[in-house]
């Protein structure tokens, strides 16, 4: 089944960025959406739509990219790569409709959404400019990384689904491997957004430089001009 989606903002002129948002299995794009709403507000020519998992999961109008029914680290790996020609799809079918680069799209997930745009972007590196993982994890660490997509990890100190120490391994990871990261650990917080998580991902998207732009100022070059940044 194809993913469903709800539009959460679309501006009257052609977006300048693009921001797509996946949900956490049993919830759905609608729900999903009163977190785009926060980033429609703060970057009003942006295209913000909010994607539906494929399958079924709970009670409806709940949806999944995978069943995370006897989930083990081997069969997360297993369902989120049977699941993922789909993700990219979704990704892709957006951008090109749209018409904006994937420079300009920032992907944002929660739960096993963040799982999905974290896999996706390790499995097409150039897939997105910005990843916001609230509450997620790779399925399984990468062994490669780009400073082409800068990655925001947010997550609760309490959370009880994923452990923070997952994010903990996924930032120092990256790090190693030369990538683009930046990692947020909220105290208290369980496998939740608050406001003060919302406030660090909206704080990144505006204000930390992607470090591409410094390599490419050292390198003698520039960002190109067809290349939108997140700024509000």
């Amino acid at each position: 089944m194809k993913p469903d989606h709800f539009v959460v903002q679309s501006p009257s002129a052609p977006p300048k960025q693009l921001f797509l948002l996946y949900h956490a299995a049993g919830d759905n794009p609608v729900s999903m959406g009163q977190i785009g709403s926060w980033f429609a507000e703060v970057f009003p020519q942006a295209l913000v739509v909010s994607i539906g998992g494929p399958e079924a999961s709970g009670p409806a109008p709940g949806r999944q990219w995978f069943s995370e029914a006897a989930l083990s680290d081997t069969s997360l790996q297993q369902r989120v790569d049977a699941a993922m020609p789909l993700f990219l799809q979704s990704v892709s079918e957006w951008q090109q409709l749209s018409g904006v680069l994937p420079e300009a799209t920032a992907l944002i997930g929660f739960s096993q959404g963040s799982v999905m745009v974290l896999e996706g972007c390790k499995a097409q590196p150039t897939l997105a400019g910005r990843i916001v993982a609230f509450s997620g994890r790779y399925a399984s660490l990468p062994e490669q990384a780009t400073t082409k997509t800068t990655v925001h990890l947010i997550h609760g100190e309490e959370d009880d689904v994923y452990q923070a120490e997952l994010a903990q391994q996924a930032a120092a990871r990256l790090t190693s491997l030369g990538g683009d990261v930046t990692l947020d650990i909220v105290e208290g917080l369980p496998h939740a957004i608050d406001q003060r998580s919302m406030n660090l991902a909206l704080d990144h998207l505006r204000y930390t430089v992607p470090r591409r732009y410094f390599e490419e100022a050292l390198s003698g070059g520039k960002p190109g001009d067809d290349v939108i940044t997140f700024v509000s």
